[in-house]
């Protein structure tokens, strides 16, 4: 491997090309206007001549009367119920914010409507969800369904993910990640009735926990950048901090072994210690690879640095910079915005293309099976094998 050849990957990263003659401005209904609908209507925004909020759903009027007073545009329009923004002409793009259990629903009545879907993660709840969803739109290919695994779409991942099939880190064996906080994760509730509504994160009618709603992002890029699925994955945890009710763990530990890869994954996650934060490191007998979500470095094993350094003076002569900090590479120096701008550009170009989106009905539903495998293994204590 040439060390010349570590500059050139910086030209593969997907270009998310805006088309100098639109085509079409889509026209977005947003299902699910809490933390994460209203966010996207923020990152839409930012996106005039693509995308035009035109609808809202919403189940709880607190949330759209808040919307309403800091300015939410009298023109669009707001539903309760989500089959009749479904039906509404007015929109071509339903987004999906709503609780993990109503996704398979909502995303079922979108595509039967004749919609373009984006889909927050994790795809569904269950396994069987995932499979019925993957044929539905096997009947409805036209349909773009695009799954909100959004930071994987940062250029920082996608160089990653180049570094890992160049093979600078040589042979992968060991991935560690976490994300951890040290925080309830509750939400403020208007009135006591609206519990399980508003914290539907803690309570397993609704929820798939820290693994879906965190370290499912971790899962996917795994799956996505070594093409593999699980083969089995055993976890363990338990609700150890927050005696409050909730019925999702609050501590949890999965250990994932990818038999086709050579590759053995460690995910945990707890609301109760905040000192790493979100650590990402994939490790091969060439390198390591650390990240954070805006962020990383590659560090080589010592036998490859000098492999590196003997040509064309890498550490002087080329574009690559290394950190003070046991001689890594950076692996990006510009500004990044937000996974979730990257993920819309690519919707977009989807919807202009017809291209599948980088994260889709297939491998969003492999890390939903993941998901749903995790989160059955916590709750029995045995390990769960892929079929």
């Amino acid at each position: 491997m040439k060390a010349g050849a570590v500059l050139g990957l910086s030209t593969a990263i997907p270009a998310f090309s805006i088309h100098q003659h639109l085509k079409k401005n889509y026209k977005v209904g947003i299902l699910g206007y809490g933390d994460r609908g209203s966010g996207l209507h923020g990152v839409l925004s930012q996106m005039p001549d693509q995308f035009t909020v035109t609808a809202i759903c919403e189940t709880l009027d607190f949330r759209v009367q808040n919307a309403r007073k800091k300015g939410l545009d009298s023109k669009i329009k707001v539903f309760k119920d989500h089959r009749e923004m479904a039906d509404y002409k007015n929109v071509d793009v339903i987004m999906i914010a709503t609780p993990l259990s109503m996704h398979f629903e909502h995303a079922k009545t979108a595509l039967q409507a004749g919609k373009h879907i984006y889909l927050e993660k994790a795809m569904t709840h269950t396994a069987e969800q995932a499979l019925e969803l993957q044929k539905i739109h096997q009947q409805l290919p036209k349909q773009v369904i695009q799954v909100g695994h959004q930071y994987r779409y940062s250029p920082l991942y996608f160089k990653v993910k180049d570094y890992i099939q160049s093979g600078y880190l040589g042979e992968v064996t060991q991935v560690e990640a976490r994300w951890d906080r040290n925080h309830n994760w509750r939400r403020h509730v208007p009135s006591p009735e609206l519990e399980r509504q508003v914290n539907w994160r803690m309570y397993e009618e609704y929820s798939g926990g820290l693994v879906a709603e965190l370290l499912s992002h971790q899962m996917d890029f795994v799956h996505w950048a070594f093409d593999t699925v699980p083969s089995s994955i055993y976890a363990t945890g338990g609700i150890d901090h927050f005696k409050d009710g909730r019925e999702t763990f609050d501590n949890v530990q999965a250990t994932v072994r990818y038999n086709d890869a050579g590759i053995i994954g460690n995910y945990g996650a707890t609301c109760s210690n905040q000192y790493e934060g979100y650590i990402f490191k994939i490790k091969g007998n060439k390198g390591t690879i650390s990240l954070l979500m805006n962020d990383g470095y590659f560090y080589p094993e010592p036998e490859h640095l000098k492999e590196l350094q003997q040509v064309d003076g890498v550490s002087g002569a080329t574009k690559l910079e290394w950190s003070d900090n046991r001689k890594g590479i950076k692996l990006v120096t510009e500004p990044l915005k937000d996974g979730t701008f990257y993920a819309l550009q690519d919707l977009f170009e989807c919807l202009e293309t017809g291209r599948i989106p980088y994260s889709n009905v297939m491998n969003g539903g492999n890390t939903a099976i993941a998901v749903a495998m995790a989160n059955k293994s916590l709750k029995d204590g045995l390990p769960q094998r892929w079929v």
